[in-house]
């Protein structure tokens, strides 16, 4: 970072108090009382004793507003999405109408939140929210707002200053991801957070006023932008460029386009490898969904998912998505990859649909590709519910065939051992939240190491997703972990790419049982 940048920094973080804390007022009440004493005896003591509340009170109504009592109550627990929305549109509001200031809106959210809320529960979910809310409020100023925007989802504006640089900008957005980053003790385990943060510029046009900025539009641009960072991958910051065209949709828009996207092909697979680690060679592919809109660019599914389910287009999407990335596994072949796996994802009214496992079969033979070269992925959400009889007979009808089964996120949900067996499994994939920073971390290297272990013992491989760095790899290596697969190896390509990937992959890449030591958890 710059000298003018941290200059810039440590100006903006800087402020005045105009009042009393409650600690210094606290502080004055024993020399109150004995001041009371020696002048008037104990009727001058009570009058004192009746002082202290009152100055408590004035102290609490002269108080700036901070941070963290923007709102009556914690951020899982007070007000609702409209009210702390409002919340941020009033102070944007405000800060508009100072001709001369400037500001600016950040929009932050946690990586994965959805694993991880189903790995430690909602309880503890809730308390880490809370968490995260005090170390965003450490890392900004006493006059700055942070508000609760949604499940794990973050605002924060600044009080009025004199020029919100891009760069500025970014450093802010990075000294909140980096309030995140030091690991949280979530009962035995500890936790690691990262956070796609989207941010958006207030300036004022001048002395004039005239022509102000809305304060709607600011903050649609620092959710835009948002929305640009999770689509970069996770941990990622990106800033709202006014005058984009046609860059943001509703999801009821989106609902709307899905129908022409899966019949015109701009909805598609895209490829991740996944490797095998004790020869070092990659194993096959994981097809995972993208749209490649007109105007929105490549979204993920985690951009466009609520517009398939909202436009009812879920099965649609999974028969397109498995009859393409089959096409894609032929051409492979054509190019001499043989041996490679696919994997596809099931939903769960998929599985639930009778016809499910037939028309897989159908698929298969169409593209005259042997069973057992197709992985169907299962949630464990959804594997947990061992009642639930219609996905039951699914998978039962689709193993009969051949068809490998992948257990997803395994780890983050209620799924028995039981019922692991009962639905027979090939393989567990070890959720993400488990792979993140585990070379520094003993806990999740016996967490790992364990399901690694339980699993040999039942007879199902292990693959580990969303590595993302040469340590990690090296740990889950070391751990005696399968398959890996994640951005640190490759991030998802289109067909196009894998071909020259295919070529070029392979060469020294660290296989099980290679004798590296672990590093030791920091």
């Amino acid at each position: 970072m710059s000298r003018a940048v941290k200059d810039a920094l440590e100006r903006w973080q800087r402020g005045s108090r105009s009042v009393l804390s409650r600690v210094e007022v606290l502080a004055l009440f024993p020399i109150l009382v004995l001041c009371a004493y020696a002048a008037g005896g104990p009727t001058l003591v009570v009058a004192a004793a009746m002082v202290l509340p009152a100055l408590l009170v004035v102290q609490n109504l002269g108080r700036p507003v901070r941070p963290g009592v923007f709102a009556p109550a914690p951020v899982t627990q007070g007000p609702t999405r409209s009210a702390d929305r409002a919340t941020v549109l009033a102070m944007l509001g405000r800060i508009s109408a100072m001709p001369g200031l400037e500001s600016a809106c950040f929009v932050l959210r946690i990586d994965d939140w959805d694993r991880l809320e189903r790995r430690l529960g909602a309880e503890a979910a809730r308390d880490l929210l809370d968490e995260c809310h005090a170390r965003l409020c450490a890392a900004l100023r006493g006059d700055d707002l942070v508000a609760s925007l949604g499940p794990a989802t973050f605002g924060v504006v600044l009080h009025p200053i004199a020029a919100a640089r891009l760069r500025i900008r970014d450093a802010i957005a990075d000294r909140l991801r980096a309030g995140l980053a030091t690991p949280v003790a979530v009962g035995a385990t500890s936790v690691r957070l990262t956070a796609c943060v989207g941010h958006a510029a207030l300036r004022n046009p001048g002395p004039s006023g005239k022509d102000a900025p809305d304060a709607d539009a600011v903050l649609a641009g620092a959710f835009q932008a948002l929305e640009e960072a999770r689509g970069a991958g996770p941990d990622s910051v990106r800033s709202f460029v006014p005058g984009s065209p046609g860059r943001q949709r509703t999801q009821s828009q989106l609902s709307n386009e899905v129908a022409g996207a899966l019949a015109s092909g701009a909805i598609l697979p895209w490829f991740q490898p996944q490797l095998d680690m004790r020869t070092g060679r990659v194993a096959g592919f994981e097809a995972l969904a993208r749209w490649q809109h007109p105007t929105l660019g490549v979204m993920t599914p985690g951009q466009f998912l609520p517009a398939v389910e909202n436009a009812g287009r879920m099965e649609d999407l999974g028969t397109r998505i498995r009859q393409q990335a089959l096409d894609a596994l032929k051409a492979w072949d054509r190019r001499g990859h043989m041996d490679l796996t696919l994997s596809v994802n099931a939903c769960g009214s998929e599985l639930r649909s009778p016809g499910y496992a037939e028309q897989v079969a159908w698929d298969l033979d169409a593209a005259d590709i042997a069973p057992e070269r197709l992985i169907v992925e299962v949630l464990e959400s959804v594997a947990a519910d061992a009642r639930d009889d219609a996905v039951m007979a699914t998978l039962a009808a689709l193993r009969s065939q051949g068809i490998g089964l992948d257990l997803d996120d395994f780890g983050v949900g209620q799924a028995s051992l039981l019922s692991i067996r009962r639905f027979g499994v090939s393989r567990i994939k070890i959720d993400r939240s488990f792979v993140i920073g585990i070379d520094r971390d003993a806990e999740q290297q016996a967490m790992v190491g364990g399901i690694v272990s339980l699993g040999r013992k039942m007879g199902l491989d292990a693959l580990a997703e969303g590595v993302e760095t040469p340590e990690e790899q090296a740990t889950l290596v070391e751990l005696g972990c399968t398959y890996v697969q994640g951005f640190g190896l490759a991030r998802p390509m289109a067909l196009s790419d894998t071909f020259a990937w295919l070529e070029t992959q392979g060469a020294g890449m660290p296989r099980s049982g290679a004798g590296r030591h672990l590093r030791p958890a920091e």
